[in-house]
């Protein structure tokens, strides 16, 4: 059997398998409940997306910072680095948002929650993301320095022709992995009564009690958001093999 049969067999058992548990739910689940609110879908769609590369684009930026204090010649920032790694590593991504938005913002008259609640998210990737620039900048070795430095190379071209290349391939999977991590963390912003994509089935259930047509729409809908993300990762690894 190859390749594209085997998926697709894969891909009618997982079919099969959700017809089967939507037709043996205890009341019949009718999708066309779901007329008239598909522009509370799409804004939560919506709202994920943005609230994400936000989030992505922010943790991107402390999780550099962090990675340059790591690299500090001064110990207290190297302590502080790791003081802060072992305080998120051991916090709930949960727990995050709500003492950014009950805690630490009204600590500085800051009491809008949907930016504390993105704010949260940003911190809990910060030591992630981190660790993918470190080991992105490992990659550069000293003997690579040695030869930069032999051959002549100004300090353009040895960013231009051999740091950024190289680290951007090897970046760019874990950064992607990171991306999806915080799509699926997004959800938990629902707390806060962030317009999101958990938020919106959460209203949907609110006023119709389709409980089981509001989650499937709303599963359906982040995978249409991570699976083409997966997918590329793989295709970048494949192009650049990795």
């Amino acid at each position: 059997m190859n390749k594209f049969l085997s998926h697709l067999l894969a891909v009618l058992l997982f079919l099969g398998f959700m017809v089967f548990v939507v037709m043996n739910q205890a009341t019949p689940v009718r999708f066309e409940r779901l007329e008239g609110y598909g522009g509370l879908f799409l804004e939560g769609f919506i709202n994920t997306v943005i609230f994400s590369f936000i989030a992505l684009i922010g943790s991107m930026v402390t999780g550099f910072l962090l990675f340059l204090i790591s690299k500090s010649k001064y110990q207290l920032l190297r302590a502080f680095d790791t003081i802060f790694t072992e305080i998120i590593y051991g916090t709930p991504l949960l727990v995050m948002i709500m003492i950014m938005a009950f805690v630490i913002g009204p600590a500085f008259n800051v009491f809008n929650r949907p930016v504390m609640g993105i704010t949260g998210l940003i911190v809990y990737i910060t030591p992630y993301m981190k660790n993918i620039f470190r080991s992105s900048f490992s990659s550069i070795t000293e003997e690579q320095f040695m030869a930069m430095d032999l051959f002549g190379f100004t300090s353009y071209q040895k960013y231009r022709y051999i740091i950024i290349p190289q680290v951007v391939r090897i970046l760019m999977p874990p950064l992607m992995n990171n991306f999806s991590l915080i799509i699926k963390g997004s959800a938990l912003l629902n707390v806060l009564s962030v317009r999101e994509l958990f938020y919106a089935q959460s209203i949907f259930h609110s006023r119709t009690f389709a409980t089981v047509v509001g989650l499937i729409t709303m599963w359906m809908l982040y995978i249409i958001i991570t699976i083409p993300l997966s997918q590329f990762i793989r295709y970048f690894e494949r192009r650049w093999s990795l």
